[in-house]
């Protein structure tokens, strides 16, 4: 069956449509774009499905996103998407805005036991039987004209998405429908949540393992490469590589011949920045006591192990009952960070990050079994 694509590429047309949407229940949402060599994704695509037909908005044409970031703010209208992490950050670096509220597909499919992260083909093909073509995941989405091949792979995405969301709605309770939504906002709090480039230390590798003079090393040299990348709008890898950085902290050498020899350092990173890491090194070494960061919590030793598998089988126990995919229940981190406020032998506290129905679902519980382990 053909499928009803209508383009948009001017501002006026855009105005007009998002006016018509805006009185709709719902719109399924897509985008395409590049992101090769950049920090920042550059979007090729936008595609809108309403149920009925697909309209692809060339956003290298528009210059007013105004109505659509008011599209995209509406509390009324639910915004339908897939997997959309990435999807998220295109628009917001586009549009200045996020769609809320949130229904996520992928999350959907999870709630009802489908299968948890699916992949978009895979879903369609679940939901409504359709096989898909092979996706243009390699197009260059900036190209113009866009190949007939690749339109017609947006354009199905818009419409398919749209009857994925007809399918799996109706079948969701009234509770996980809530869920759904509480987890679509706490993707969109999250992006909104921008992390200071001063904290993003804490997430390297190995960090634990460093003194806390090395740590502040550490933590200048995350900054740093934090706001060259968006500075040169660049990838993180472009600019300092992950495997340098713990070493570099480490050793703090204080000659270009050292910092070449160190591991995965690239030459690039030494002709262009080297000096300038070697005094940033330099400076960090040298801050007073007073300015290091604390020491990071080592990991969970092997033996926490036992209890973790008890703590994840309870959440196993959960999913089956609520009959929804047991990775939904409780992440990892969540676990690490519970029993870290207390192992050995406890107390323990719920983490922050514990939240929403599952901190009042399962939290009292999981303090009640961490307590008759400890007893």
């Amino acid at each position: 069956m053909a499928i009803d694509i209508h383009w948009i590429r001017d501002d006026v047309s855009l105005a007009q449509h998002c006016a018509a949407w805006q009185q709709l229940p719902f719109v399924a949402l897509d985008t395409e774009f590049m992101r090769v060599d950049t920090f920042y994704p550059i979007a090729g695509l936008l595609q809108v499905g309403d149920g009925e037909r697909a309209y692809l908005i060339d956003p290298l044409l528009i210059r007013d996103w105004q109505p659509f970031a008011a599209l995209l703010e509406n509390p009324a209208l639910l915004k339908v998407l897939h997997a959309c992490s990435e999807d998220l950050e295109v628009l917001l670096r586009l549009t200045g805005s996020l769609p809320a509220p949130l229904f996520d597909t992928q999350l959907a499919a999870a709630y009802l036991n489908l299968g948890f992260s699916m992949g978009y083909s895979r879903l369609v093909q679940a939901v409504l039987g359709i096989e898909l073509p092979k996706g243009e995941t390699r197009s260059d989405w900036l190209q113009r004209p866009l190949s007939e091949t690749q339109v017609s792979y947006a354009a199905e995405d818009a419409v398919h998405l749209a009857e994925v969301y007809r399918q799996l709605a109706p079948q969701l309770s009234a509770e996980k429908t809530a869920a759904v939504l509480e987890d679509g906002a706490e993707l969109i709090s999250n992006m909104r949540r921008e992390v200071q480039p001063e904290e993003l230390y804490r997430e390297a590798k190995l960090a634990w393992k460093l003194a806390p003079q090395q740590l502040a090393v550490l933590r200048e040299l995350c900054a740093w490469r934090e706001r060259e990348a968006r500075a040169r709008n660049k990838p993180r890898s472009h600019i300092l590589r992950d495997h340098c950085l713990w070493p570099l902290a480490r050793t703090q050498p204080d000659n270009l011949v050292s910092l070449a020899r160190i591991e995965d350092m690239h030459p690039r990173t030494v002709r262009q920045d080297g000096n300038q890491l070697l005094e940033l090194i330099k400076q960090a070494a040298a801050l007073p006591e007073a300015q290091w960061p604390a020491a990071l919590p080592e990991p969970l030793p092997l033996e926490a192990s036992a209890l973790l598998k008890k703590l994840k089988a309870f959440a196993q126990r959960e999913a089956e009952r609520l009959q929804m995919a047991p990775e939904l229940m409780l992440r990892k981190k969540i676990l690490d960070a519970l029993l870290k406020t207390g192992y050995p032998n406890g107390p323990y506290q719920l983490p922050e990050a514990l939240r929403g129905w599952r901190r009042e679902l399962m939290g009292p519980a999981l303090l009640e079994l961490l307590a008759k382990e400890t007893a």
